[in-house]
């Protein structure tokens, strides 16, 4: 995540119409807005990886988005929206088109400018989602998956290369270096 930008202050019906209008997304922290830095190509290589892993397992009445994608999500008196790289939504969207709020599971490819935000923010605040099931860290860097599942309190548990993992929301079972396949030379992976 980049610095604040030109609006400092809005209410979230602004920064929608906003965000429909512009170039660049932002994600909406209680009324402040900042700007979102863009993916490199292993980014980019490691996010569609898992996602085709991903869709490939989901039945019919579920989807999944890669990062142009909204997620709202309201605790207390916070309002909140970001845009994960992945989310993996069930049933009918009955808000806007632009936005899910009911996530089965979410993903996060960490690279070192959404390090911070992706395992201590979003980690806390995605945990107030009550539909959320997973939530998913893929290292951009090295073969390294972290799951956070809300049926172990949110404690997260390792995967690296070698191990298998599992997507319990969606019964997906896949190895971590499958994350990896397009991308081994960068992460340290033997061809």
């Amino acid at each position: 995540m980049a610095q604040a930008i030109q609006y400092q202050h809005t209410d979230f019906e602004a920064y929608l119409e906003a965000e429909r209008d512009g170039n660049t997304r932002h994600d909406y922290l209680n009324g402040e807005v900042y700007a979102m830095s863009g993916a490199s190509e292993l980014h980019n290589a490691v996010n569609a990886e898992l996602l085709a892993a991903i869709y490939a397992r989901l039945p019919d009445e579920c989807r999944g988005f890669m990062s142009d994608m909204k997620l709202k999500l309201e605790y207390g008196n916070q309002l909140f929206a970001y845009y994960p790289d992945i989310i993996v939504a069930c049933g009918v969207n009955e808000g806007d088109p632009y936005v899910r709020t009911n996530p089965l599971l979410l993903a996060e490819v960490l690279s070192p400018s959404t390090r911070r935000t992706d395992l201590t923010e979003k980690l806390m605040n995605y945990r107030y989602i009550p539909s959320l099931l997973e939530y998913v860290i893929v290292h951009q860097d090295n073969p390294h998956v972290q799951i956070y599942r809300r049926r172990r309190a949110w404690q997260v548990e390792h995967f690296f290369a070698g191990d298998e993992f599992s997507l319990e929301s969606i019964g997906l079972v896949m190895r971590v270096e499958q994350i990896y396949r397009k991308v081994r030379k960068e992460v340290g992976l033997a061809p």
